[in-house]
């Protein structure tokens, strides 16, 4: 078993990732637990508490293997509105209930939720489920909620 310890800022020269490590968002948060690689390999990340990993991050473990960090995918609901206001009231409603979201400026992404769901179709605004990557907002304060 590998243990990850460290976040790299950057990769490194000629070191490229060895391992892929496939996270989804609500697994990108944990700093100390165990996963495994699609290939099987064990991995114990031991990363500095508040670490919030991104797709693309990389990882490196106290004997020097690189691991690059992927997202997912995982059931969400992808919301699309007619017009910018629509799509700022359904952030705004989603906002007031806690509710981890990724906002871009087409679309709005949260964890599949069926009450979520009727909450946002009553607003009026699409909502699809979909199998994707999920990349929510860290927080303001770099919390990861």
């Amino acid at each position: 078993m590998l243990t990850v310890t460290k976040l790299l800022p950057q990769l490194p020269v000629n070191n490229l990732p060895q391992i892929t490590l496939s996270l989804t968002a609500e697994e990108r948060t944990r700093t100390r637990h165990r996963f495994q690689t699609l290939a099987g390999q064990v991995l114990l990340l031991r990363l500095p508490r508040g670490t919030v990993l991104k797709a693309g991050d990389l990882l490196q473990s106290e004997t020097g293997e690189i691991i690059k960090i992927a997202a997912k995918p995982e059931p969400v609901l992808t919301v699309t509105a007619p017009t910018n206001l629509m799509l700022l009231k359904a952030v705004y409603h989603l906002g007031n209930r806690h509710v981890a979201l990724e906002i871009t400026t087409n679309y709005l992404r949260c964890s599949s939720d069926l009450v979520l769901k009727k909450m946002l179709e009553q607003l009026g605004v699409e909502v699809k489920e979909e199998l994707v990557s999920f990349q929510p907002e860290i927080g303001a304060y770099g919390h990861k909620h």
